[in-house]
């Protein structure tokens, strides 16, 4: 099958615009509208309804869109394993959600470059789900999670305590204060929404949500208020810039490593996890 008849399925998808996909691929409306016939043609169904201000997946399109995204995320990580520098043995994929880049996984990195000449790799920011999908499509060999997934295919494993703090630019404020003034919600997962609920109840709307702690560290340094950020981003600034709210509980959360026990790299996963178990608690 052509590629670039998925690539087409799914930028229309997206899209949910025919023109606007078209621009996005750099082809003509009649050739993408062409793309869509041929593979329509090729799998014997419809795949989309094309009311004219209204483009959805037929039941046969929802059904077709996760194979499509994992022949492309397949036919990428193929060209990928292919491009790797001679003398290299083995490329590793890795994912993680943005914040915990910021946290801790920029060291990890560059320790696992430094430690095997020859691995080569590739990494990448995702969401939980799309990160969870990639593992058990193969298309992704090891992501890191605040909410490991409940998935028997998958492996889980704590890698390192994230301990969240409430600080302020206000110094002396107290956290009842804190939460009902300018303040910042960093989403930091199913769980951690769960426990910020039971302490704080129904507070006011906050000043901005996110779910990049490194935005929000920005944010926070740049407006004033107050958020719930990991420790060690924000140790350089405490006593400076910023101020630990001493009366708003630490909340303590957890990173893992997430993978396949069924990838063939499995060795390499679990040696790459060392660094992990050499880290002072």
């Amino acid at each position: 099958m052509d590629i670039g008849l998925l690539r087409a399925f799914l930028e229309i998808h997206r899209l949910r615009h025919f023109g606007r996909a078209a621009r996005n691929l750099f082809i003509s409306q009649s050739a993408i509208s062409a793309r869509i016939r041929q593979l329509e043609e090729e799998v014997g169904t419809r795949l989309f309804t094309r009311d004219r201000n209204n483009i959805e997946l037929t039941p046969a399109g929802l059904k077709f869109l996760g194979y499509a995204e994992n022949i492309i995320n397949t036919w990428h990580r193929a060209r990928q394993e292919l491009a790797i520098p001679e003398g290299v043995s083995t490329f590793l994929s890795i994912a993680a959600l943005p914040s915990i880049w910021d946290i801790f996984l920029d060291d990890w990195l560059v320790w696992l470059h430094k430690s095997d000449s020859n691995i080569a790799l590739q990494t990448d920011v995702m969401d939980s789900d799309t990160l969870n999908r990639n593992l058990l499509d193969g298309v992704l060999d090891l992501g890191f999670v605040f909410d490991p997934p409940k998935s028997p295919q998958l492996v889980s494993t704590e890698v390192t305590p994230v301990p969240l703090i409430m600080v302020s630019t206000d110094e002396g404020i107290s956290a009842s204060e804190a939460i009902n003034r300018d303040y910042i919600f960093v989403d930091w997962g199913t769980s951690y929404r769960m426990i910020h609920a039971q302490q704080f109840g129904d507070t006011v709307p906050p000043r901005l949500r996110s779910g990049v702690g490194r935005n929000a560290l920005n944010f926070l340094q740049t407006c004033g208020g107050a958020a719930y950020l990991p420790e060690a981003m924000v140790s350089d600034y405490l006593g400076n810039s910023l101020f630990k709210v001493d009366d708003a509980a630490v909340i303590h959360k957890e990173a893992y490593a997430v993978y396949s026990p069924a990838n063939s790299k499995l060795e390499n996963i679990k040696s790459a996890l060392d660094w992990f178990k050499k880290q002072p608690d």
